[in-house]
């Protein structure tokens, strides 16, 4: 398949990326782009830049595309091809696969973002061979997707792998509903404000990972915290559907060197039956790429067993 081109587009809380990506998987060079996202910027501007993400990565590697793949943050209306972020409030009912199909000028197929990166690891990353398994991010939010059977499992919707909406339990009280789900208390910029209640002084994950490595105490409990969570709903989720391997990816993943080490403790403490604790977790094993490659696994049908949404 290395003659086939297919476009691949991420979109994400803080950016959104796209390239052009071969049949083998292989990013075509020069031809990634980013365009930043976020709350402050209204849905015009993300959807300009998303167009012009488009055009130059198509500009750059000059071939024929057959395809498009999209991820996105949840959740997605697959039926629609529109998304609705939960930390993009304001491209709540977005038409992306109608803007990239417009732009790039072939049919675009979307998932959600976990769910692409769940393929891409199935694909060639950390859970290659795997029957069961879930490929989760930890960064500006927190997302998952799941592989049952040796498919992606997209769900009734095309929603499944939520976990960051998930509910832990964090012995502590909460001022919402919503103040105890993974993503709510593990994420990057959650992880930052629990520090500054406590007394630490910083303002992003890099300085948290800074001060852990410098021995401050707040620091270290915070992103341990963070780690132990993600543990504690790997091992729900392995309870739930027998799960054989979790790759944890994300930049905040990466906040301290044995964060990986701390979420497979915990997964593996939290577990209740033997089989649960035979999990096997760890580090992503595409880093950053993972989100692109897995759209463009989308695009290029490698899981063929990924079902259309009921439309009634």
């Amino acid at each position: 398949m290395h003659d086939t081109f297919v476009l691949a587009v991420d979109i994400g809380g803080t950016k959104l990326e796209t390239a052009v990506v071969d049949g083998d998987g292989r990013i075509i060079s020069g031809t990634r782009t980013r365009r930043p996202t976020g709350r402050s910027r209204d849905r015009a501007e993300i959807v300009a830049a998303l167009s012009e993400s488009v055009t130059a990565s198509m500009a750059a590697a000059s071939v024929p595309l057959a395809a498009a793949g999209i991820g996105s943050a949840g959740p997605v209306d697959l039926v629609a091809g529109t998304i609705s972020p939960h930390n993009l409030p304001l491209l709540r009912g977005l038409a992306v696969r109608e803007i990239v199909e417009e732009a790039a000028g072939v049919p675009a197929v979307m998932r959600l973002d976990g769910t692409c990166i769940a393929l891409a690891e199935s694909w060639f990353g950390a859970t290659r061979g795997s029957e069961v398994s879930m490929s989760m991010v930890v960064s500006t939010g927190v997302g998952g997707g799941i592989i049952a059977g040796g498919r992606a499992l997209a769900g009734a919707s095309g929603n499944a792998g939520h976990i960051g909406q998930m509910h832990v339990h964090l012995g502590e009280p909460t001022d919402s509903a919503e103040g105890s789900t993974l993503e709510a208390v593990a994420s990057g910029p959650a992880t930052v404000r629990w520090a500054r209640g406590h007394g630490w002084d910083g303002t992003t994950g890099e300085e948290l990972a800074r001060d852990v490595v410098r021995g401050d105490p707040v620091a270290e409990r915070a992103t341990r915290r963070s780690a132990q969570m993600v543990g504690q709903a790997i091992a729900s989720v392995t309870t739930l559907l027998d799960l054989e391997a979790v790759a944890v990816g994300g930049g905040f993943s990466r906040v301290r060197s044995d964060y990986i080490d701390i979420v497979r403790d915990a997964a593996r403490a939290g577990a209740v039956f033997p089989y649960a604790r035979r999990v096997k977790v760890t580090a992503s094993g595409l880093g950053d790429e993972g989100p692109l490659l897995g759209a463009a696994a989308l695009a290029l049908r490698v899981d063929e067993g990924m079902p259309e949404p009921v439309t009634s």
